[in-house]
């Protein structure tokens, strides 16, 4: 079932899984306006059904950090400020994430689950990166990819404010474990099912390998902010959503370099640059 996004990609499927307990949706989507003909937000739904809502226990963690806090924007100011974005940009940045806000309802006491654990014969496999606490489902050799795996465009991997410290480092590390458990199909969070997620993490790791090679290039004796760095790497043209991302992302990759030896970290007068070694 394929639900409206507000934002890029524009859409999200929601998987249907049936099993001995019944139903499973895997995703529910956000609750838009749009989406409200087809259903509602996982609150929603929870009031709506009766049905438990399952849970990672460190994405609730992280849900909560983020959705349930009401002061999240005042610390969003203060992540891209550090990170060298310009006081007219980073209100930008900032107004353009809290549009999402009315729409985020999530669950406020879900059944918690862990990696390694099953929900109705559905081994739950971790999988960081895209956020911290994703959480993919594998049965029969069938993985329920969510952001993990996609199979034209790549997910975005980004350091965010309380993320873990080397997302890019914990994405790699998913996807190998992806080609170790070889699943025979993938279904992703967004577009076309993935025929060989094998191949499709090989492609991922490769796509990451050059691009830690074109930051280490973007890299220089002369110290640059992670704000700086996002135009070498994704460009000059830039909405403030996709501003926003850019600069997660390029952080991601300056921290893999520093803990690869390929790049120092230096935080000083509040802001945080790197430089190539």
């Amino acid at each position: 079932m394929t639900l409206p996004l507000p934002m890029r990609p524009g859409h999200v499927h929601a998987y249907l899984l049936d099993g001995a307990d019944g139903w499973t949706v895997v995703d529910t989507g956000v609750g838009i306006p749009e989406a409200s003909e087809l259903w509602r937000a996982a609150a929603d739904l929870h009031e709506l059904t009766g049905a438990p809502v399952f849970q990672g226990s460190l994405d609730y963690a992280q849900c909560e950090l983020v959705w349930g806090n009401p002061t999240w924007s005042e610390r969003l100011v203060d992540w891209f400020r550090l990170h060298g974005a310009p006081d007219d940009v980073t209100t930008e940045l900032v107004a353009q994430a809290s549009v999402y806000r009315p729409f985020i309802r999530y669950q406020p006491d879900p059944v918690l689950v862990e990696a390694g654990e099953a929900l109705d014969g559905w081994e739950l496999v971790a999988a960081a990166g895209h956020a911290d606490g994703q959480l993919c489902l594998l049965k029969d050799g069938v993985l329920v990819a969510a952001d993990h795996l996609l199979g034209r465009i790549t997910p975005t991997v980004g350091l965010w404010p309380a993320s873990r410290p080397d997302p890019l480092g914990d994405y790699l590390a998913a996807l190998e474990r992806t080609i170790e458990l070889a699943p025979r199909i993938a279904l992703p969070g967004h577009e076309a099912l993935i025929e060989d997620p094998v191949r499709r993490a090989r492609e991922l790791q490769e796509h990451h390998r050059l691009r830690l090679e074109e930051t280490v290039a973007a890299l220089g004796p002369e110290p640059r902010t992670g704000y700086e760095l996002s135009f070498p790497l994704f460009g000059d043209d830039l909405k403030p959503a996709a501003r926003r991302f850019a600069i997660a992302e390029t952080l991601s990759h300056a921290e893999r370099l520093v803990r690869l030896g390929a790049a120092a970290r230096n935080e000083a007068d509040g802001v945080v640059t790197y430089t190539a070694t």
